[in-house]
Formats: structure tokens, C-alpha cells, sequence
């Protein structure tokens, strides 16, 4: 079991994306893992054939805790490249596990634009592609459905899984019709058309029930654990790392009104070129500048552990998302000071889209070097976050606002914002964290090289 972030402590296995037999290479996604705050798919770190299941669906396990069993395959033993392509034929990398959900599901993986790292097409990328009801997926031989059956796993689409959520239906009883007796959307939507009362919608992402106990004894080191209030968990898991924070950081606080003039008008000036879905928003100006100044002052951009700070040489630009069921979480957008403003604005509409569906990757959350969060969009003027260890700063943005500005003698009205900055005192002091809040007034100062 993976370390998912600084405060994770246990995961439960939701789903496995591969069967015993099948060959992944390193970082192809092989199972899903909820944690305290989120879904996430996890990764194999090695190449090889799985050979076995170390942990049962439904099993809570401790940190470190091995999951799965992969062995190594002799060169002269490896597979064809047809039995595990690692590209498609354009050169688009796809693994194993999501082809066979965009296959299931009817999605052509060509005409995806890949979210994921050197543009690696990913499960929520093949979710977002299916529009509509499933209905073109055959139904699968009977003989398929039971041998599912005796796997003793619930198997169903991610995008079954997010509807039944939403419609408040249970999957545990419904008859699968998909590849290998998989539940998918059409089953769900039959089942709810078929049910009486009124539906209410679910209040957390989707996610696999656990399946019935199998016949053989579960592994001494996995626990079942019933589903408790995803919020309340959430809840708690911030809690206690927000304690822990402000117990173990000697927090310090700064506060900036950031000239927004000229960044305002250029973007309109931009935005009068572009179609409505491609126009730029303040937020994404926000966070280029934040991260283009983190490359520039290390101090605010890396990891406190064992007792000493470590400086990242790229920066991962965690981004606080409220999630529908309460709560947040801050994934990374990975290398935030190399991307356009489009790049950026497409990356980040991905990670929203995901973190609000439960389905994070690993990288995501355990990856960040400094986060922003923003409330603007709530009325707020100013916000003073608490530092996410073993990150070291953290920004906050509030509400553009138009206000009175005197400039060479003159007042007039200007577009700005409170940009404030939460540091550790074991890194930084205030000269280092003023500068950091300076670079980026003057950053916004010339958007057009953002």
C-alpha cells in the first residue's frame, strides 16, 4: 500500500484494474484505493506479470502493506507487444487497464487528449468521453458472467459506479451485462427506471461496494472495515494534519494587495479572440505567477523531513478543491511553471473533474511542493491557509475586487487582490517570503509573457 500523502496512514483496495496473469509495466495503473479524503488510482512500481492478490477488495491495510505480487518476466518470456501494447498506433500512451475500460465503454482512444504525465490518456479522460447512456456494449456469455461471479468481485464501469452514486442505487444486486458480466450505465439506468420512490442524490463519489466475503480466509494482514460518513473521515483526516501542522511549523504571515490593471485588461483584450470555452480566467493568471516565482525562491517550494528542508527542482502547484461531499483536497498540477495559460487551464479543469469524482492519482496527492487556495469565487477578500507538511508555504488568493488606487499622484480605480503567504520559519523569514509575494505583482505585471 503506497504512501497517497503526508497523512495517510491506511488505505482500503476499492477496485483491481488487472487480473493475475496479466503483464504491466511500470506505471500502469493497477487498482483503486480509498483513503480518508479520496479515491485514487494507484500505480505499479515495477514490470512484470501479477501473479497474485495479497489483499481481498474491501480490505484496510496499513501503509507499506504489500498488496499484490509481481514477478519478473525473462526477456525471452515477454510478452508480445500486442498482449501489452504501451502505446496505440499514433503513439498515444494508454495502459493495459484504461484500453480495456475506453474498449468496454466504446471510447476511440485516438481522438482522446491525454491528462496524465507526457500525455498519458488516463480513466478519467475515457470517463469524460462517454456521453450518454452505454447501450452499444454487448452483453457478455453467460459462462464469462459466472466465472466473474466465482472471482467473488463486484465488477463494474467507473462511469456505472459515478451514476448509481448519483442515483442512489445499489450495486451489490444488479445483473451485470457488460464484458466479463461488468455492471455499466444501461444496467444502473435500468434499475433506477424500474425502482419506486424518490431518488435522492448521493452526497460522495462513487465507489465499489465491497464484495461478499470470499470462501477462502481473508489475508491476516487486511481488515474489512464498514463504510463510514465520507465526510466525517474527510473531516477528521484534515483535522489531524492540520493540528499537526500548526504544532510542528513555526507559521508565519504575509499579506499583499496585488496590482491587477494591466492582467485584467490584457485578458480581456485575449478573451475577445477566443471562443467562450477557451477564454482565460483570472484564476489561471493567479496561479502561472505563483508558480513561476516558487522557481525563482526555493525557500517556498520543496519539503520539510527529517529535519531538514529539501528544495524541489520543479514546481508542483497543489490547488485546494472543494469536494461536493464536504471537505478539500490540494492535488498537483506537476511542472505548473513550464505550462501555457491553456495548458494550465485544461490540466486544471482535469484535476477538478477528478478530485470531484474520487478518481486522484497517486502522484497527484503525494506529489505537491506548494499549494494555493482560492476563495475568491466565495466573496473572500483575504485567506491565511495552514501549511500542508511537509510542504513549506502556502498562498492564498481572495476576490478580484475593483478598488480606489493612487498611482504618480493620481486616484482611480483598479482591479486587485489580497495575495497573503503562510511560511515556515525554519526555511524562510519575512524578507525571503516579501520578495516571493513581489515577484508575483510584478510576474502580473506583464501577462503576456506568463
Amino acid at each position: 500500500m503506497p504512501s497517497l500523502g503526508a497523512d495517510m496512514q491506511h488505505g482500503k483496495v476499492v477496485e483491481w484494474l488487472v487480473k493475475p496473469g496479466d503483464y504491466v509495466h511500470k506505471g500502469d495503473i493497477v487498482a483503486a484505493v480509498d483513503t480518508d479524503k479520496t479515491v485514487m488510482d494507484i500505480e505499479s512500481f515495477e514490470e512484470g506479470v501479477v501473479a497474485e492478490f495479497l489483499v481481498e477488495i474491501g480490505d484496510t491495510v496499513d501503509v507499506g502493506t504489500p498488496i499484490a505480487r509481481i514477478t519478473a518476466t525473462p526477456a525471452e518470456q515477454t510478452p508480445a507487444p500486442a498482449q501489452a501494447p504501451p502505446a496505440s498506433k499514433h503513439g498515444i500512451h494508454v495502459s493495459p487497464p484504461v484500453r480495456h475500460l475506453a474498449h468496454a465503454l466504446g471510447v476511440d482512444v485516438e481522438s482522446l487528449r491525454g491528462s496524465g504525465r507526457n500525455g498519458e490518456v488516463t480513466r478519467a479522460d475515457v470517463e469524460s468521453a462517454v456521453k450518454g447512456p452505454v447501450t452499444e456494449v454487448p452483453a457478455a456469455p453467460a459462462a464469462e458472467r459466472g466465472g466473474a461471479e466465482r472471482e467473488g468481485r463486484l465488477q463494474s464501469s467507473p462511469l456505472a459506479r459515478r451514476v448509481a452514486a448519483q442515483l442512489g442505487i445499489g450495486l451489490k444486486d444488479l445483473q451485470g451485462t457488460g464484458p466479463g458480466g461488468a455492471i455499466i450505465e444501461s444496467d444502473v439506468r435500468r434499475a433506477s427506471s424500474a425502482a419506486s420512490g424518490v431518488v435522492e442524490q448521493a452526497s460522495e463519489p462513487a465507489r465499489v461496494q465491497p464484495a461478499e466475503a470470499p470462501t477462502k480466509a481473508a489475508p491476516p494482514r487486511g481488515r474489512k472495515e464498514p463504510d463510514g460518513d465520507k465526510a466525517t473521515t474527510l473531516r477528521q483526516a484534515i483535522g489531524s494534519l492540520m493540528s499537526r501542522s500548526k504544532k510542528e511549523i513555526p507559521h508565519y504571515y504575509l499579506a499583499s494587495t496585488l496590482d491587477l490593471a494591466a492582467a485584467m485588461a490584457w485578458m480581456q483584450t485575449e478573451n475577445q479572440q477566443r471562443s467562450i470555452s477557451s477564454r482565460l480566467v483570472p484564476s489561471a493568471l493567479l496561479l502561472k505567477a505563483t508558480a513561476m516565482a516558487a522557481k525563482e525562491t526555493p525557500e517556498m517550494n520543496g519539503y520539510f523531513t527529517r529535519g531538514a528542508f529539501h528544495p524541489s527542482s520543479s514546481v508542483h502547484l497543489g490547488v485546494a478543491v472543494a469536494l461536493r461531499h464536504g471537505g478539500i483536497v490540494a492535488p498537483a498540477l506537476h511542472d505548473a511553471e513550464t505550462l501555457t495559460l491553456d495548458e494550465l487551464m485544461d490540466q486544471l479543469r482535469g484535476l477538478v473533474s477528478r478530485a470531484r469524482a474520487g478518481r486522484l492519482q497517486r502522484a497527484e496527492m503525494a506529489d505537491p511542493t506548494i499549494t494555493v487556495t482560492n476563495l475568491g469565487d466565495l466573496g473572500v477578500e483575504s485567506v491565511y491557509g495552514v501549511i500542508y507538511p511537509p510542504q513549506v508555504a502556502m498562498v492564498g488568493f481572495g476576490k478580484v475586487l475593483e478598488q480606489p488606487w493612487a498611482h504618480n499622484g493620481m486616484l482611480g480605480i483598479r482591479h486587485a487582490v489580497t495575495a497573503t503567504l503562510s511560511a515556515d520559519h525554519r526555511v524562510s523569514d519575512g524578507l525571503r517570503g516579501g520578495r516571493f509575494l513581489s515577484r508575483i505583482d510584478e510576474l502580473l505585471q506583464t501577462p503576456e509573457e506568463l
